[in-house]
């Protein structure tokens, strides 16, 4: 127990500084980028879609190494990597050199982010990585809480380039030797008994993976498009600015509050059952905002964090759950590539959406919602798990 407390903590602490430098990095610093560089603010955040797909191209691959070297190697290797894309950004001259580093950091991405995390802690603890996966959840939740206020401050007292070096830096200061500390896993994949299934049983899973990739990916359309657009939703539904930048801010406290629920519910209550009741929170949220308008931003925003928060141990937990440890690390890159992709261009496929219909716009992200707990419903009625 004392070493798996460790292991948490570790890989935890460095999950917060990988998801602090990268993935809510351009929040905070894509205006002063655009700014120095000439370019519009478009530009960054087109840069890092791209550093998304080359995320999502990447995770198999990712996953496929920690199946077989094991993530105390590729998670060192991804703090390098992030340290030479973030030294590459801090030096970025133009749109080029720009691109480029956010396309080095989404290879980072792909083997520094959850999925690698997760496919780790399956290697170390097999079938029983479950209450590991949401502890690393529970202190990376913390990300944006502790990486916006950092960086900003850096940007404002040294410049937007300095916090790129310094995120470097942290990368190979605190996160490799953390991440170099981790144990080798002891559940390597089992390759054999997936070549010896019959073929109903390979169809069979096919579907499940058919399935499981789209509940992740319609999932995390809604999460991006909210992560890129939640205040302005809620001005759309009547509040005023500070209103709903406050409604906003309740989003990573409920996250957190979730997976607290979960981590004490787990021996309880199974992951597809909390999986399908995270699903549902983000809809129902919808519905009141919809109906009651401004006075239900708070409600709408916790009930999505909620959702948000269980949905992404779900990620890690579910494909544990259906189909073992064996060959985890390949099995988990590629459920997420299609959510990766759908995550790249949910800011802009909402912006659409929100320009056009207002807080109608919602709709689709409810609607994925609702089809989510019915894919997972159909999981549980007709599949085994563990098999």
């Amino acid at each position: 127990m004392t070493a798996g407390v460790g292991v948490v903590a570790k890989l935890g602490a460095a999950q917060t500084l990988a998801w602090a430098s990268s993935y809510y990095l351009p929040a905070v610093l894509a205006n002063a980028m655009a700014a120095e560089l000439g370019l519009s603010t478009a530009w960054v955040f087109v840069a890092f879609s791209l550093g998304l797909l080359v995320s999502g191209f990447c995770g198999p691959l990712s996953g496929r190494l920690i199946d077989a070297q094991g993530g105390h190697r590729v998670l060192p290797a991804s703090n390098v990597l992030f340290a030479v894309s973030l030294a590459a950004l801090g030096m970025a001259s133009g749109p080029a050199s720009l691109v480029l580093s956010w396309l080095l950091m989404g290879v980072a991405m792909s083997c520094g982010l959850y999925e690698a995390a997760f496919s780790t802690l399956a290697r170390i603890y097999g079938s029983e990585a479950r209450r590991a996966i949401t502890g690393i959840t529970l202190i990376a939740g913390f990300a944006s809480t502790i990486g916006w206020p950092l960086t900003a401050w850096l940007e404002v007292s040294y410049g937007w380039r300095t916090a790129c070096f310094v995120w470097a830096a942290t990368h190979l200061a605190l996160c490799l030797p953390l991440n170099l500390s981790l144990p080798r896993g002891r559940h390597a994949p089992a390759a054999s008994a997936a070549a010896s299934r019959s073929a109903p049983a390979k169809a069979r899973q096919r579907w499940m993976m058919a399935a499981l990739a789209f509940v992740f990916a319609g999932t995390w359309f809604g999460s991006t498009s909210m992560a890129a657009h939640l205040p302005r939703v809620l001005q759309e539904a009547g509040a005023s600015l500070p209103a709903a930048i406050a409604a906003a801010a309740l989003v990573g406290p409920a996250q957190v509050a979730a997976r607290v629920l979960e981590f004490w519910l787990m021996r309880r209550v199974a992951p597809v059952t909390s999986a399908q009741v995270a699903t549902l929170a983000h809809p129902a949220g919808v519905g009141l905002l919809l109906a009651a308008g401004a006075p239900a931003a708070p409600f709408f925003t916790v009930a999505h964090g909620a959702g948000n928060g269980v949905m992404t141990i779900a990620n890690g937990t579910l494909p544990l759950h259906f189909f073992g440890p064996g060959g985890y690390g390949l099995r988990q890159g590629v459920l997420m590539m299609p959510a990766r992709f759908l995550q790249a261009g949910a800011p802009f496929a909402f912006d659409l959406l929100l320009a056009s219909f207002g807080t109608a716009a919602l709709c689709v992200t409810a609607a994925f919602g609702l089809a989510s707990f019915v894919v997972l419903g159909l999981l549980r009625g007709h599949i085994k798990p563990g098999t």
